[in-house]
C-alpha cells in the first residue's frame, strides 16, 4: 500500500510540473534544409519549385514575382503572453518568364513587438469630457432656430 501511495504522489507531482511547463507551437511553413538548398536560382521554376518546397505561404501582389515561406515557433509559459521563439522568411524570386532568379532569408532581425499605446482608440472630431457630454444640450433645446420652439403654421 505505501508503495501505491509513492507512485501516485509521484504522478501527481509530475502532472503538476508538466503544467507549468511552457506550451509551443509552430505556424506557417515547416522548414527542411535539404528541400530549401534543393531548389537553384537559374535552374528552377515556379512548377519545380512548388514540386520541391510546396505552396508557399504568401506571394508578392506588385512588383516583381516573390513567393514567400514564413515559419514561426511560439513559446509561452502559463499566464504569460506568447513569445516568438524563432521566425525565419524564405523569399524566392522569380523573371518574368518564372525562372528563380535569387533566394534570400530573413530571420528574428525583422520581428517586432508592436505594443499598442493604451486602452483608448483614438479618433477624429471633437475631443470632450463626460462633463462636457453631459452637459452640453443644456440651454439648446427649443431654443430659437433649433427647430424645438412652437411654430409655424398660421396661428391655430
Amino acid at each position: 500500500m505505501q508503495s501505491f501511495v509513492r507512485i501516485a504522489v509521484a504522478a501527481g507531482f509530475g502532472l503538476l510540473a508538466t503544467g507549468c511547463s511552457s506550451i509551443e507551437a509552430s505556424r506557417g511553413y515547416l522548414v527542411d534544409e535539404v528541400l530549401v538548398a534543393a531548389v537553384q536560382p537559374g535552374l528552377d521554376n515556379r512548377e519545380s519549385v512548388q514540386g520541391t518546397l510546396g505552396r508557399p505561404t504568401l506571394t508578392s501582389q506588385f512588383g516583381e514575382p516573390v513567393w514567400y515561406y514564413v515559419a514561426s515557433r511560439t513559446e509561452q509559459a502559463p499566464f504569460t503572453r506568447p513569445r516568438i521563439a524563432t521566425h525565419r522568411v524564405l523569399a524566392v524570386h522569380f523573371d518574368a518568364a518564372g525562372n528563380v532568379t535569387r533566394m534570400d532569408q530573413t530571420g528574428m532581425e525583422n520581428v517586432v513587438r508592436l505594443d499598442p499605446d493604451s486602452d483608448k482608440t483614438p479618433t477624429l472630431g471633437r475631443h470632450r469630457t463626460f462633463l462636457q457630454d453631459l452637459f452640453g444640450n443644456i440651454g439648446t433645446v427649443g431654443a430659437a432656430g433649433m427647430g424645438g420652439g412652437a411654430g409655424g403654421a398660421g396661428g391655430q
